[in-house]
């Protein structure tokens, strides 16, 4: 079905780029490679740079400074048209008064490449739109909509498609099912994607790399699973789902684990999961690897306990029970138990303590700031 669009993609490359507003810089020093088939997830919160750096390869923004590489050529200096780039907007700009089919080929007619409908027709067989060819964009859900804009873009069989957002328009049963549908169709089309969002399931759930970006840098990139379990600053452990962390000076530093003093506690981690080993830092945990105990447990050096504290909120999200813990010397502890008929306390001014497992600590490359739950 899709032979014509099958491993087309290449590389990206982006050499010290940096994109200067006046008043502001948007993107400082970004050195940023991409190879070719993969899906990529530029993910950050608003007024990060993320769209500027879209914007910057799809031509539509020169930067101040760096080069564009596609496939090995310096794109730098061409225009829009003139790069092997395709966007899918969050606004997907069909043409009202045109079919479906006329929306997909209206690209190919303008470059007046041969046979526009027959291969407008294949494009929609891509996303299994084509038995709605000659409706109007009108008359189709959001959903068909953003899949034919998909089509529109992959027809011209760019060697890198862009997605600025494709999904936000959405709700959010048909963003999920979206997001299933634009992996496996990219996993047969074989082209590069470029996702820019600032939707973090979004991310995880559908690229292959995913980079976290903030204030024009990226700070961490990697498998979806890597940055989750183990963020390297507090701004991706906030960003990219919730973490607890907590900040005390290194009271132990062995070959194998480094600890913290927390208000009198002692809080470890691994030292293979630690950035910094001596001084003041941070440690964190993720909230489903925390749980809680009505009794003190007699745990050995492989646990973390802080305690006690009382439950001051609980909130049911479905799979989950989430408990607000607040521990005198520690702040709001979150615990995630889930949800398999019962939960361990459900009443709220509860008294308990907290555990988790050393290895599911991480140590950070600096400490949180207000800044951090601002941009997030």
């Amino acid at each position: 079905m899709a032979e014509q669009f099958v491993a087309r993609g290449q590389d990206l490359e982006l050499v010290g780029i940096r994109k200067e507003f006046p008043g502001f810089t948007a993107i400082e020093n970004l050195d940023l490679k991409i190879p070719a088939g993969e899906f990529f997830a530029l993910l950050g919160p608003s007024g990060c740079g993320k769209t500027t750096t879209l914007r910057i390869i799809a031509g539509l923004e020169e930067p101040t400074v760096g080069k564009v590489l596609i496939g090995g050529k310096d794109v730098t200096a061409s225009k829009p048209h003139q790069r092997p780039v395709n966007t899918v907007f969050q606004s997907y700009a069909l043409f009202p008064h045109m079919s479906v089919l006329e929306n997909v080929a209206f690209g190919l007619r303008q470059r007046k490449i041969d046979e526009p409908l027959p291969k407008a027709t294949k494009a929609l067989e891509l996303v299994e739109l084509e038995h709605l060819a000659n409706r109007k964009p009108q008359q189709l859900s959001g959903g068909q909509q953003q899949r034919v804009a998909l089509a529109r873009a992959l027809v011209n069989r760019p060697a890198l498609l862009l997605l600025d957002e494709p999904l936000g328009a959405l709700d959010l049963k048909l963003r999920r099912q979206m997001q299933v549908e634009l992996k496996a169709i990219q996993m047969e089309v074989g082209l590069t994607f470029l996702h820019v969002t600032h939707d973090q399931e979004e991310a995880m759930d559908m690229a292959d790399t995913v980079a976290v970006m903030n204030q024009g840098r990226i700070e961490q990139m990697g498998a979806p699973e890597a940055l989750y379990d183990r963020p390297k600053t507090a701004f991706v452990a906030r960003f990219l789902g919730q973490s607890n962390i907590f900040v005390g000076e290194v009271i132990e530093n062995t070959d194998n684990v480094v600890a913290i003093n927390v208000n009198g506690q002692r809080i470890a981690t691994p030292k293979l999961r630690a950035e910094k080993h001596e001084g003041k830092i941070a440690i964190g945990v993720r909230p489903e690897k925390a749980t809680f105990h009505e009794v003190k447990p007699e745990l050995g050096s492989d646990h973390n306990l802080v305690g006690p504290g009382e439950i001051i909120d609980i909130r049911f999200t479905g799979v989950s029970n989430q408990y607000l813990i607040d521990v005198p010397g520690f702040g709001d502890i979150t615990v995630f138990a889930q949800n398999v008929g019962k939960s361990p306390v459900v009443e709220l001014g509860a008294n308990v303590w907290v555990s988790w497992k050393v290895e599911h600590s991480f140590g950070l490359s600096d400490l949180p700031t207000k800044a951090d739950n601002d941009e997030i």
